[in-house]
C-alpha cells in the first residue's frame, strides 16, 4: 500500500489533480498493482479525504501531546521524535499532527516504521496541498530502511 501512496505522491503533483476512486483504481491497476493493495489504499484515501476524528484543538496551540498506550505501541519513539521534529520545524501544527497520527492508527496491520510515517506525514501535506519547504520534503524522501522503495520513474 505504501508504495501506492508514494507512487501517486510523485505522479500527481497536486491532490486535486488526482482521479476519483473508480478511474484512480483502473490507472493503478494498469500501472501493475495488485488489486488488494489498490482497496487498501484507496480505502486508506478514503479517509483521509473524508472526516477523521480528531481532538477539537486550535492549529495554533502550543499544547504539550500525551500519546495514547496503542499509539505508543504503533508508533515507536523514533516515530513520535520525528513527528515532535516536523512541527518544531514549523512544517506541522496540531491539528496536522493529530490527522497523520489518525491515518497512522487507520493501518491496524502494518507496523510502523520511519519511512511509513514519513509517507503517510507526506500523503497528508499533499493532501492538504500545503508547500513543503525543499530540505524537509528531502529529508521525507530520503530512505533510512530497505522496506519501503519512493522512486518509481
Amino acid at each position: 500500500m505504501f508504495d501506492i501512496l508514494v507512487y501517486l505522491f510523485e505522479t500527481y503533483v497536486h491532490a486535486g489533480a488526482c482521479p476519483e476512486s473508480d478511474q484512480l483504481a483502473r490507472k493503478l491497476s494498469a500501472a501493475g498493482f495488485e488489486e488488494e493493495e489498490i482497496s487498501e489504499a484507496l480505502s486508506w484515501l478514503e479517509g483521509l479525504r473524508g472526516e477523521i476524528s480528531i481532538p477539537d484543538i486550535g492549529s495554533d496551540s502550543d499544547s504539550v501531546r500525551v500519546y495514547a498506550d496503542e499509539e505508543m505501541r504503533r508508533l515507536d519513539a523514533e516515530c513520535r521524535g520525528f513527528l515532535t521534529f516536523l512541527e518544531n520545524a514549523g512544517v506541522l501544527d496540531a491539528l496536522t499532527r493529530e490527522m497523520i497520527i489518525e491515518r497512522a492508527m487507520a493501518l491496524s496491520d502494518h507496523r510502523l516504521t520511519r519511512s511509513r510515517l514519513k509517507v503517510i506525514v507526506l500523503m497528508v501535506l499533499w493532501q492538504q496541498e500545503q508547500s513543503i519547504d525543499t530540505l524537509i520534503l528531502d529529508e521525507l524522501l530520503t530512505e533510512e530502511d530497505e522496506d519501503l522503495a519512493l522512486t518509481y520513474q
